[in-house]
């Protein structure tokens, strides 16, 4: 399946998420109403819109100007793939064989 180009389909799905998201919200107001629930249900949905900003438009901007995300899974393996790159940069870790390969290998990359 191809992503979709469509400006107007584009901007239907964003309605429908903001419909979704407020019936999904209005149910839930509906059936335990209290000012203490509403304040955290409202804080949860500031925080996780935050982190969605963060993870698709600070790391991307800001962070790492090259990575381009797809979505959730793919920042999860973004976040892997560095975290275990920066793991085998330590070259305190790293033997003297491994070293000179490290070294080959960016030499045959120019």
């Amino acid at each position: 399946m191809s992503d979709i180009r469509n400006p107007k389909l584009l901007y239907l799905k964003g309605g429908l998420f903001l419909v979704l998201g407020l019936m999904a919200a209005g149910i839930l107001l509906a059936e335990h109403w209290d000012l203490r629930f509403a304040a955290l249900l409202a804080v949860a949905i500031w925080a996780f819109a935050r982190a969605y900003y963060f993870v698709f438009y600070v790391i991307e901007h800001y962070v790492d100007p090259g990575y381009k995300f797809a979505g959730l899974w793919s920042f999860a393996q973004y976040v892997l793939r560095r975290n275990s790159a920066a793991h085998r940069n330590d070259s305190s870790q790293r033997s003297p064989h491994d070293q000179i390969e490290r070294k080959i290998t960016y030499e045959n990359l120019k």
